[in-house]
């Protein structure tokens, strides 16, 4: 119980907590009450390197990776797979390749993992995800059937500021007959957009969406949805993104989005 109630004192006071881009420096007060004890320490914790690894709750369970291929996935799904995980940098030693000139060079690409809950992305949100809302499931993973629904898996390139995500559609996406619903594919392209915002600029809520449809999408079939940064004006973050056939030779749907950005604080009520 005493050891419940500091991992409880943690948890209240993630809020005051911050990040730096680098993931070497953290700022606030944590107060850890418990067998007799009182700490507050905004120094202590300075040289944390780096913040994500300190476990505020007592809880070690890895959350599960749903953009891992699985028996769903088609031979399609799986070679376009294979065609953007060998570009990312853990399929380069030490992170980085060898141009032809002999100089060292990092690869852009990294796969970027996705949980049943997007809380998990946040610094703590592994544990947080466990007391806050314990039910609550992100709308594109919450279906436990493999291949019913939406498989996916993005991959990120920052230094283009772009992203894309290799997306086959399930059975229970039917639209009109034998085609993906429209709100699937808006679903889609507003949560891959948002992923590649939030990493690029932190935390953001979607403000506008524009969406064009010009050929449906068969269902069962593999697209590609491409997101790019646009541009960014105070609190707003404009992008941009496209559905294509895999060898992009046809335009399923396109759109334009804005996004605002927000304090993660404003997500628990902080």
């Amino acid at each position: 119980m005493m050891m419940m109630r500091a991992g409880l004192h943690a948890v209240r006071a993630f809020p005051s907590f911050s990040r730096s881009p680098s993931g070497h420096s953290v700022s606030g007060v944590l107060q850890i009450q418990g067998f007799g004890t009182q700490w507050k320490s905004p120094s202590a914790f300075q040289s944390l390197r780096p913040f994500s690894k300190v476990s505020l709750w007592p809880f070690n369970t890895q959350p599960k990776d749903f953009s891992e291929p699985n028996d769903s996935w088609s031979p399609e799904m799986r070679k376009m797979y294979d065609k953007y995980f060998a570009l990312c940098e853990v399929e380069a030693e030490g992170g980085e390749r060898e141009t032809e000139g002999g100089e060292k060079k990092r690869a852009p690409w990294r796969k970027l993992p996705s949980y049943n809950r997007a809380l998990k992305h946040a610094t703590g949100g592994v544990y947080l995800s466990k007391v806050i809302q314990t039910k609550a499931r992100l709308f594109t993973r919450n279906i436990e059937e493999e291949g019913a629904a939406f498989e996916y898996v993005v991959f990120m390139n920052k230094q283009e500021k772009r992203c894309v995500c290799i997306f086959q559609s399930g059975h229970l996406l039917e639209g009109p007959p034998g085609h993906v619903h429209g709100g699937a594919i808006a679903t889609m392209m507003d949560s891959v957009t948002g992923t590649m915002t939030g990493y690029l600029s932190g935390p953001v809520v979607t403000a506008n969406l524009n969406i064009n449809y010009r050929s449906p999408i068969p269902l069962g079939a593999v697209v590609l949805i491409h997101s790019a940064l646009d541009r960014v004006e105070g609190r707003k973050t404009f992008a941009t993104c496209k559905v294509t056939s895999i060898d992009e030779s046809k335009l399923h749907t396109e759109a334009t989005v804005l996004f605002l950005s927000v304090k993660l604080g404003s997500f628990f009520g902080a």
